[in-house]
């Protein structure tokens, strides 16, 4: 029960920016993906917003992401990944993208609380916590992450995935790539879950 709170209070932390930032914009409409981009109070980083209709089942896709190293796979830019703790309905996992030179390699940590919804759906919000392990020698160390990944049963073996994430990447990076990540990443992520899931 108290997981559930924790998870349902640092959802509504998470929606709230959302709500106070410009209305969401579509900025990608493809091969049955859809990527939206909202301005953020205070950042100069755009949030990012996926939604795909998989035909799968929520068990596969849950194997899909708690498979942790394994998702590297198909996680956009994703170099490695790796569980560092997993509690119950909590888990800390340790990522290192890939970035063009001369971008400095970037790497996270992120807090992830996962809920089951009475719909059958799953919702698992994340949350960076960067501190949580030092500093890797060659990485820069994402700042900050809020978002969450929905699992939503739409009817007979289909599931509508929605992917939602905003970042303060650290260090400099250029606009170009901001700009291109934050619409790559959705899309790529998403296509790439979607294939693993639907051949299974």
């Amino acid at each position: 029960m108290r997981n559930s709170l924790v998870a349902m209070s640092m959802l509504g932390v998470l929606v709230a920016p959302a709500a106070h930032a410009e209305d969401w914009k579509l900025a990608k409409d493809e091969d049955g993906i859809r990527v939206y981009l909202a301005e953020v109070p205070g950042s100069r980083y755009k949030a990012y917003r996926g939604v795909a209709i998989m035909k799968t089942d929520i068990a596969t896709l849950r194997a899909l992401q708690e498979d942790v190293s394994g998702s590297c796979a198909w996680i956009h830019e994703c170099k490695d990944q790796k569980l560092l703790k997993a509690e119950g309905d909590q888990s800390w996992t340790y990522t290192r993208f890939n970035t063009p030179w001369p971008v400095t390699p970037r790497d996270s940590v992120i807090h992830v609380v996962s809920q089951l919804g009475a719909d059958g759906s799953v919702t698992r919000v994340l949350e960076g916590v960067p501190a949580y392990l030092p500093e890797a020698a060659g990485y820069v160390r994402v700042a900050e992450v809020s978002g969450f990944w929905k699992l939503e049963p739409k009817g007979v073996g289909e599931v509508e995935v929605t992917y939602q994430l905003h970042t303060e990447p650290g260090g400099s990076v250029p606009s170009w790539l901001a700009n291109s990540f934050v619409v790559d990443a959705p899309f790529n992520t998403l296509k790439a879950m979607r294939e693993r899931a639907e051949r299974r």
